[in-house]
């Protein structure tokens, strides 16, 4: 494809997950407080509720996953945009606990097939191998979404209230990321990325025999290093729980370090900036290198920030979040480049999904779990986070750099 479509994609694409991503995990940080004062119940049991659609999510990815390799994204990501709209009618209508655990694990089933690894792994499916620099375009656009979609969201519910707002976005799904969706590239049935002519022609007469069609030549994984997967799956799980025990946690963590209110607020407000700092130095200077070159420099900078907090305190607010920011904008790339790199195309989509499942629980457990260590710790919770982020680093050091397993679609 050329670049031209290339271009079109992401902008279409990186606008339909901006509108994905501000639509539901960025919603429950600004309408948790007025859905559980509303319906009589705490705000803790809204974002169980909100976790609990994070387990679904984690348990559905691996199908999105297949589905994407044997059908192409654009009918899996339209699909998430009607399941998208109907678990937000769904939270409009809640009147109570069980509607609103109802609604956020229809929500689950959208997230499942409309977030990251849905729009990584329909980029894969389109462009194979040459997918790196696509990957970071939607990042670089969707890494706007918390500074879209929470303005927007408070914004809403002041004028119109939580349920309207809700209702807001689902028509936005329907009026907007439907139609996005939908205009992404159709996948032909001959479609099947990077194979070479001799594979192409095999593969043509073991399908043309047994009457299958040959577009699901990638949806069985190839065997991959289990030793590598289990490594590659703890990288994304820390990740991910460090990245959503700071989103949730970060104001608190700046405050008991000895940060006045308004320089937290002013460090937190730095991060949505850092990452897309980051993801354009990945876009730019290490785009030519070993994704997992750049996981590794990724994975350094959030020790190295949090121990700059710990040591230097209130005057390293600044640098911790500009360094942890950079760090989780290019480990959020890393996420969608790193399984391509080491594993290759083939059967992407599925093995993306196994990969993301326990990142996916870490990601539901994490404002908890880090919760109760900020509760107890204070400040000191940095270590923890810390001593995570360089468990990141070992893994990564421990993966191999080889090239991709060797098959028709590899």
């Amino acid at each position: 494809m050329h670049s031209a479509n290339r271009t079109r994609t992401v902008l279409t694409l990186g606008t339909a997950q901006t509108l994905a991503w501000a639509s539901s995990y960025y919603l429950p940080a600004i309408l948790a407080v007025p859905m559980a004062r509303e319906l009589g119940i705490s705000t803790a049991t809204v974002f169980a509720a909100f976790s609990v659609g994070l387990v679904i999510s984690a348990f559905v990815g691996p199908r999105a996953g297949r589905a994407i390799d044997a059908l192409g994204g654009r009918p899996v990501l339209a699909l998430s945009n009607l399941v998208f709209a109907a678990g937000l009618v769904g939270l409009a209508f809640c009147t109570g606990r069980w509607g609103l655990f109802a609604a956020w694990m229809l929500m689950g089933l959208g997230m499942a097939g409309g977030l990251y690894e849905a729009a990584f792994a329909t980029l894969v499916r389109l462009y194979g191998r040459d997918s790196r620099n696509v990957i970071t375009g939607i990042t670089l656009i969707a890494g706007f979404a918390s500074t879209v979609g929470w303005p927007l969201s408070s914004a809403l519910e002041g004028w119109l209230g939580w349920r309207d707002t809700c209702l807001v976005w689902a028509a936005l799904h329907l009026l907007l990321g439907l139609p996005l969706n939908l205009s992404l590239p159709k996948l032909l049935p001959h479609d099947a990325p990077q194979m070479s002519p001799s594979a192409a022609q095999a593969y043509a007469l073991q399908t043309s025999a047994s009457g299958t069609q040959a577009d699901t030549v990638s949806a069985s994984p190839a065997p991959v290093p289990l030793r590598s997967a289990v490594l590659l799956s703890l990288v994304f799980a820390l990740t991910w729980f460090i990245s959503t025990a700071m989103a949730a946690h970060l104001p608190t963590l700046l405050t008991a370090s000895g940060v006045g209110l308004s320089m937290a607020v002013t460090a937190g407000a730095l991060i949505g900036p850092a990452q897309v700092a980051g993801r354009l130095l990945e876009f730019g200077v290490l785009r030519r290198a070993h994704p997992l070159l750049s996981a590794r420099l990724a994975a350094v900078l959030h020790p190295l920030g949090a121990l700059a907090l710990l040591l230097l305190g209130p005057v390293a607010a600044m640098l911790f979040a500009v360094l942890h920011g950079a760090g989780n904008g290019v480990l959020t790339i890393a996420k969608g480049t790193l399984p391509l790199a080491l594993f290759g195309p083939q059967g992407y989509g599925e093995r993306q999904g196994l990969l993301m499942v326990p990142a996916r629980l870490a990601q539901a457990l994490a404002p908890w779990l880090f919760g109760l260590c900020v509760a107890h710790l204070g400040a000191a919770a940095l270590w923890v986070s810390a001593a995570l982020g360089c468990l990141v680093v070992l893994a990564l050091w421990l993966l191999a750099q080889t090239p991709p397993p060797s098959g028709p679609d590899a």
